[in-house]
């Protein structure tokens, strides 16, 4: 009697390395699509950020050359604030807060290594992954302002749509990436199905919309202006001619439903408010740019800063400026790392939008959502954002990989 035994392979089939490699690549899309989870400090997205981390370490993320200059700010930055924590360790929020800054930027360097490597393809299941926790967000957003789905507070909050996350601000500008994304794709031709891609642009422009943050709806148009002009200058005149028509009827179908949304009354008062130049927080002595002109003279005459989260315990209020927040937590060393890493990275990420290189495409995808939130840091406290990281590993994972095509030979 004969026996057959069949070869002996690993798991499934599968040698054990690419096993994990394909376990690795789901854990990552896990990652990134629970960045939409920021109903309070701690979500899905921190869950698997662990084990994520970890095995990726484990398969060998490397830290290229290109890469370090983020590395080093990004250390300079988080070790002046943990500097200026020292003296308020016995107090129960700057110690966690700070905790939490250190973690963040660890995810940042943690994304730079991986998007480093086979960049094309990491990155692109990135934004494939973000779209679809944006749509799936704005969904929830647009619902619950509507009242389709949820309570008056869960999927919207003080007459905004907010969806999964606390602040509608935030709402609103998370789903930038996810819009760019399709519109790019939309204007390029490489949409497989263009009817459901310009579907989703609507879905995701609405909830920026129904956010009613002026800072997302500034950070959008602007942005989406200047992905719309670098994709212009890098492509054929055959290509030129589309952009130019598809932008047109984006422009156009977009004024037509914003006319249709303003005809609903309770959207138009929303608008009328929120888009005023101040709201009624922002003026005044005490108001938000009052607060911010008293703390710049006190943090001129302070090089250690105040602290981590002294701000609101000298003014009651955040500072609602990134800038001025990392001068006030962190010192004058804090301040002026994180105004350097913002001026390195718009620096890096114009370079990568403008030469032709493999990486050129993504870029001029991530790089103006990225540019949106530089500017949103002037009028808002993102630099405990999730997403604000994800997108600084993309970019700075996609210079890496373009020094070190450069330094193949361009092959």
């Amino acid at each position: 009697m004969t026996t057959f035994v069949l070869p002996r392979r690993d798991l499934a089939g599968m040698p054990f390395l690419h096993l994990l490699r394909g376990v690795g690549l789901v854990l990552m899309a896990a990652f990134i699509f629970f960045a939409c989870f920021a109903f309070s400090d701690t979500s899905p997205y921190d869950i698997v950020a662990i084990p994520t981390i970890v095995l990726w370490v484990l398969l060998g993320v490397r830290l290229y050359r290109g890469a370090v200059p983020l590395v080093m700010v990004l250390l300079v930055y988080v070790g002046a604030t943990v500097v200026a924590l020292m003296p308020y360790l016995d107090e129960e929020l700057p110690p966690v807060w700070t905790l939490q800054l250190c973690y963040l930027a660890v995810t940042g360097i943690f994304f730079t290594m991986f998007f480093s490597d086979e960049s094309d393809r990491r990155v692109e299941l990135a934004l494939k992954v973000y779209t679809a926790s944006a749509l799936f967000c704005s969904a929830l957003g647009i619902g619950g302002y509507l009242g389709l789905i949820g309570n008056e507070d869960l999927f919207s909050k003080y007459g905004r749509a907010s969806g999964t996350f606390q602040d509608p601000n935030v709402f609103g500008s998370f789903l930038t990436l996810g819009a760019f994304y399709l519109l790019h794709d939309l204007l390029t031709g490489r949409a497989r199905r263009p009817l459901l891609s310009g579907l989703g642009l609507a879905i995701l422009l609405a909830g920026v919309f129904l956010s009613f943050s002026r800072g997302s709806w500034g950070g959008t148009v602007l942005m989406g202006a200047l992905m719309v002009v670098m994709l212009y200058r890098a492509s054929a005149p055959a290509l030129r001619r589309r952009i130019i028509l598809l932008a047109g009827l984006t422009a156009g179908f977009g004024a037509v439903a914003l006319v249709g949304l303003l005809s609903v009354g309770e959207v138009h008062e929303t608008f009328a408010k929120r888009a005023a130049v101040t709201q009624d927080y922002d003026e005044g002595e005490t108001g938000r740019f009052g607060n911010q002109l008293r703390g710049i003279g006190m943090l001129i005459e302070d090089p250690l800063g105040m602290g981590p989260l002294r701000w609101r315990r000298v003014f009651n209020l955040e500072p609602h400026n990134s800038f001025i927040g990392a001068f006030s937590n962190g010192g004058w060393v804090a301040g002026v790392a994180f105004v350097f890493l913002v001026l390195m990275t718009t620096w890096v990420g114009f370079r990568l939008m403008s030469q032709d290189t493999p990486y050129r495409r993504h870029a001029q995808i991530v790089v103006p959502a990225l540019l949106m939130f530089f500017l949103q840091a002037m009028q808002i406290d993102m630099e405990k954002w999730r997403h604000v990281y994800m997108m600084l590993g993309i970019v700075w994972g996609l210079e890496a990989a373009r020094m070190r095509w450069l330094a193949s030979g361009r092959e």
